[in-house]
């Protein structure tokens, strides 16, 4: 069973396979590209940096050292000076280089090299080293514990379930020597590959025993600032969650303080309409309402001089009552009748003598008219005079 690691390792070599396999790293490396050549030439020497691959390759008894991609050799000396002027040669070749990007990687020449062609299924994308052990027998004369291999992928066209790769194989009795050399004299590589015209194969037959390790001060660095910039955009967020609720409670309070405003509109308009409907009130219960004075006027002018009123009243249905004394009370009720004011004169109860004055005490009642009705009882005197 894949103990974790390993799967996980898997699935890294997976991702890293389909990254490869996509379009976007060229794309980003276009991309790249053009974005440094807007960059003045100085900035783009300063921070125009990563790895950088520099082939390494024994020429009979010389090393000479050349940048990837680049046909000019840099550097050459000889394989039999002692180690301490073989790494002055290399040092002063990589002069100004960074040693953090610096990636050296041994070429061997083609000729010495296996390179058969295989048609695998997409599942054994995984497992490449076993496919490369399995496939040595039938593909080379040699076994696997005889050489150093790599299997690596091919974008050539392959049927489908299938892809193309192509099985590297160097004798162990080949490059071994080589790798003997390289160790005494102290330069270290971080790939052992092959050469093609001015640059690498791609393959990787170094083994892992001997893969140098190295220290990246510029990773803690970058891990470093990466951890800063998370930092900074959490703070951000929690400035920009802590403004946006300090204008919502700003705005709450506005609202609040809108709120009490319009409630507080809303009381003084209710006021208005409660006392334009009371001031309504009034103007129509006058004008549909004959006056006290007209009342008293009427009834004064209507009552014979040797009579007098002691009590009147009049309540909000208009039926007016009155008491008083009178000689002759009786015919009070016929001195009421063509009053252009109330109307239905009547008396209520007996009529008494009052001891006291020797006059008639009466109380009657009556019904107030109608404004219409007092102003229709008033013309109607003038339009009969005026036909008399």
């Amino acid at each position: 069973m894949s103990t974790p690691p390993l799967q996980l390792q898997l699935q890294l070599d997976r991702a890293r396979r389909a990254w490869r396999g996509s379009p976007m790293p060229r794309f980003f490396a276009w991309w790249g590209g053009e974005l440094r050549a807007l960059l003045p030439a100085g900035w783009r020497d300063r921070f125009g940096g990563g790895q950088a691959w520099y082939l390494l390759q024994l020429d009979g008894e010389e090393w000479t050292l050349r940048k990837a991609g680049d046909a000019p050799v840099l550097a050459r000396w000889n394989s039999q000076l002692d180690a301490a002027s073989q790494q002055v040669a290399f040092k002063d070749a990589l002069r100004g280089v960074d040693a953090e990007d610096l990636r050296m990687a041994l070429c061997l020449d083609g000729a010495n090299v296996l390179r058969p062609r295989l048609s695998l299924p997409l599942a054994a994308r995984d497992n490449l080293a076993q496919i490369g052990a399995f496939e040595m027998d039938r593909q080379t004369p040699f076994r696997v514990e005889q050489v150093r291999y790599d299997v690596r992928e091919l974008r050539t066209p392959a049927p489908a379930g299938r892809f193309a790769a192509e099985l590297v194989v160097v004798p162990r009795q080949t490059l071994d020597p080589i790798l003997s050399k390289l160790t005494a004299s102290g330069l270290p590589v971080d790939a052992v590959d092959v050469a093609a015209d001015a640059d690498r194969l791609g393959a990787n037959l170094l083994p892992a025993e001997l893969t140098p390790r190295r220290r990246h001060p510029r990773q803690r660095l970058n891990l470093a600032l990466g951890a800063a910039a998370i930092v900074l955009l959490l703070l951000s967020l929690v400035q920009f969650l802590h403004n946006r609720e300090s204008a919502l409670e700003q705005m709450r309070t506005d609202v609040e303080a809108m709120r009490a405003d319009a409630q507080q509109v809303a009381n003084l308009r209710q006021q208005l309409q409660d006392n334009a409907g009371a001031a309504g009130f009034l103007a129509q219960r006058k004008a549909h309402t004959i006056s006290a004075l007209a009342v008293l006027q009427d009834i004064s002018e209507r009552l014979p001089t040797t009579a007098w009123l002691e009590r009147l009243s009049i309540d909000n249905n208009g039926q007016l009552g009155f008491q008083g004394q009178s000689p002759q009370a009786a015919r009070l009720v016929d001195a009421f009748k063509g009053s252009t004011v109330i109307t239905d004169a009547n008396f209520q109860g007996t009529i008494q003598v009052d001891p006291s004055t020797g006059k008639e005490r009466f109380y009657m009642v009556a019904q107030l008219r109608k404004p219409n009705d007092a102003k229709a009882a008033k013309a109607a005197p003038a339009t009969a005079g005026s036909t008399r």
